[in-house]
């Protein structure tokens, strides 16, 4: 029997494809967007949801519950990217950032789990980022909000232990979607020729990773796979081996060899 499944962030990239292929497998599906319009031709039932709203959240949580009598998964994808200098960001885009990234998690597993504690069972699936794992050069603020993700989500499960409520983390890498064309810009302001060049190249590099990265469609079978697992691992690392590898370079090599192959990578030299 199909699974109640909420999908935050729905409307395109991993979020489309994750309600796609999960309601291929018979799950009764409902995917989110802040606008219904971007919803009108999906396979899944719309639903309008904005995770930086509590009243919104509520409501569409509400309105699940009411029909269905139930939530069996969470799938917290909703997401969004800032590209700028660490040493120069301004805390309104670092709010910004963590505002749908991180708040919007706890927002939504805040309304959901009591739910699910009341009838003991459930699955939470958060959407971080192979950056949730490893710093990278000039993407500080979706770095940290990603790794908030992570250390959140390790707590939930400990707290979660002696109830029948899982959570999972997908960690993916490169993939391709409208992220790119989405991810919000800090001006750079720095007089320093040097840096400006390092920051141009660092973001024209991110662009071209995304640009050949893998099908959003992966996740989404990954996704089946860990609503279907009788007990699911805390992270599944998704993407291009190249990539997918990179976590375990840093447990293995020392921390100044591991940045200046990730510095390497980007361009600066």
């Amino acid at each position: 029997m199909g699974k109640v499944i909420l999908v935050t962030g729905a409307s395109s990239g991993i979020g489309l494809a994750c309600a796609n292929e999960l309601h291929a497998k018979g799950h009764i599906v409902y995917g989110s967007s802040r606008n219904l319009d971007r919803l009108k031709s999906v396979s899944f039932k719309p639903i309008e949801l904005d995770v930086t709203n509590d009243a919104s959240a509520k409501a569409a949580i509400e309105k699940i519950i009411a029909i269905e009598g139930k939530i069996d998964v969470l799938v917290n994808n909703a997401g969004n990217g800032v590209a700028g200098p660490a040493y120069a960001m301004p805390v309104d885009f670092a709010k910004k950032q963590f505002e749908v990234n991180f708040f919007g998690v706890v927002r939504m597993c805040s309304t959901v789990l009591p739910y699910m504690i009341e009838k003991n069972e459930g699955l939470v699936i958060n959407i971080s980022s192979l950056a949730g794992l490893f710093g990278l050069p000039y993407q500080s603020m979706y770095c940290a909000s990603k790794f908030a993700v992570e250390g959140y989500s390790q707590s939930l499960r400990m707290e979660l232990n002696n109830t029948k409520i899982k959570i999972a983390l997908v960690n993916p890498g490169d993939f391709k979607s409208d992220f790119t064309q989405n991810r919000e810009k800090v001006p750079f302001t720095i007089k320093n020729e040097k840096l400006a060049a390092e920051f141009n190249a660092v973001v024209a590099g991110m662009e071209k990773d995304e640009s050949i990265g893998s099908d959003p469609a992966m996740i989404g079978k990954k996704l089946c796979q860990i609503v279907e697992a009788a007990s699911p691992a805390q992270n599944y690392l998704v993407g291009k081996f190249d990539q997918t590898m990179v976590p375990g370079l840093k447990k293995i090599l020392p921390k100044s060899i591991f940045i200046k192959l990730m510095n390497d990578h980007y361009g600066i030299k």
